[in-house]
């Protein structure tokens, strides 16, 4: 009888991470939809395309600034708030009547005391605010009350929904093509908050069956005098901006060595399809001998993965070494995640969650700024961009190793033993 209550008992957590992987996928939807219908939203509001750009860079920063914002909140109302879920639900609805607002932005401006442009403005920035109440306070949900060894399963399951949606993204482009804004934005805001709205569900669940208590005063006081997060964060920071310079600026053209323009809806998903299916072999390993090793390994395997894409004499290898490079990073933001909320399990997991988000958010940012600021078209700059990715990653392989040498014995495998 035992084995089966502790069976129901662990696999609750699981389920949790399950549904958060859903709610991750809608969110990311909602995401892809924006970009997607934002210049011709701009060009209704009586904004030019080239605003564009300068829109999504203010959106990454609003999001890196609210994102450590919501994490420090979390951490210090867990006393006084024992339940997140309906704060999470509360913010989340205004994000989404927000964000279901947005095609209408031409008529609101025409009817308000705004003009359009204003109006448009005002929707965006309450959007992105309220948007990082399913970027942080999720993860903090979950951390607090799984147990260590499971972190890196359950930062998988969650993260796949974010990896599920980054491969469809290119078919969504495809099909809304045409379409009028105002359906699939009234569809992903409304999915959203339907599936947001288990979170309180969610979150009763699994606190009933909370196994992992919060560590000694003693082990906290031993983890803030630790050095290995400054070393830790710099890791996730240079492969965060890695990530982005290879995926977002590089992949494409490199494809094009071989395929047509309108194979790219094909060829792009293979990274995010090697990110989903590689993940999960590296959660195996990282419940074994922790995180930071899986992030430097993962940093190795990736730079193994950019070498084939550069070296590559046909299309079948550039397939293979883009799935090497996506199954690298999704390894590396499972162990990133799967760390953080180890490093937090004093009390400060929001803390912890939130700056590894801010940081991703920053890596964005940087390579958004590179295009707006057209410094990506260069000369210099661009004969350097196909080796900055494996530069960037070799420094943040060397951070890792460096950190997993210099933490003390008990925070090592930073995402616990199985």
């Amino acid at each position: 009888m035992s084995t089966d209550v502790d069976a129901a008992k662990s696999s609750v957590p699981y389920g949790a991470a399950i549904y958060l992987a859903v709610v991750q996928f809608f969110f990311a939807g909602t995401w892809i939809v924006y970009v997607i219908f934002l210049p011709g939203l701009c060009e209704a509001a009586g904004v030019g395309r080239a605003a564009v750009v300068w829109i999504l860079l203010v959106d990454q920063a609003v999001f890196a600034a609210v994102d450590l914002a919501m994490g420090v909140w979390a951490d210090r109302v867990r006393g006084a708030l024992r339940r997140l879920g309906p704060v999470i639900v509360a913010i989340s609805a205004v994000s989404c009547l927000a964000f279901l607002l947005l095609p209408h932005v031409a008529a609101l401006g025409r009817s308000g005391t705004f003009g359009a442009p204003v109006a448009g403005g005002i929707l965006i920035l309450a959007w992105a605010v309220t948007s990082s109440a399913l970027r942080v306070p999720p993860w903090v949900l979950l951390s607090r009350y799984a147990a260590k060894p499971a972190m890196p399963w359950l930062s998988a399951l969650t993260l796949s929904g974010m990896a599920i949606s980054g491969a469809v993204s290119p078919y969504l482009g495809t099909v809304l093509t045409g379409v009028d804004p105002r359906l699939p934005f009234a569809i992903s805001a409304l999915t959203l908050l339907a599936t947001t709205a288990g979170l309180i569900r969610v979150e009763r669940l699994v606190a009933l069956h909370e196994s992992d208590p919060a560590p000694r005063p003693s082990a906290a006081a031993a983890r803030d005098r630790d050095p290995t997060p400054v070393m830790f964060f710099v890791g996730c920071a240079v492969l965060a901006f890695g990530f982005q310079i290879h995926f977002f600026l590089n992949s494409s053209g490199q494809y094009l060595r071989f395929a047509k323009p309108a194979d790219l809806g094909y060829l792009m998903p293979v990274f995010w399809v090697g990110f989903n299916l590689l993940m999960f072999p590296g959660a195996a390993v990282a419940g074994r001998f922790g995180a930071l090793i899986v992030m430097a390994a993962s940093a190795v395997s990736g730079l193994i993965g950019m070498t084939v894409v550069a070296l590559a004499g046909n299309l079948v290898m550039m397939i293979i070494g883009h799935f090497l490079v996506g199954g690298a990073w999704g390894c590396a933001m499972m162990a990133a995640f799967a760390g953080a909320m180890a490093f937090g399990r004093n009390g400060r997991e929001g803390a912890m969650i939130g700056v590894l988000s801010a940081l991703l958010a920053v890596a964005a940012c940087a390579r958004i700024a590179l295009v707006a600021t057209d410094a990506a078209k260069l000369p210099l700059l661009k004969s350097l961009l196909a080796w900055l990715p494996p530069s960037l990653w070799l420094i943040g392989a060397v951070a890792l190793l460096a950190a997993t040498t210099m933490a003390p014995r008990e925070v090592r495998p930073a995402a616990g033993r199985a």
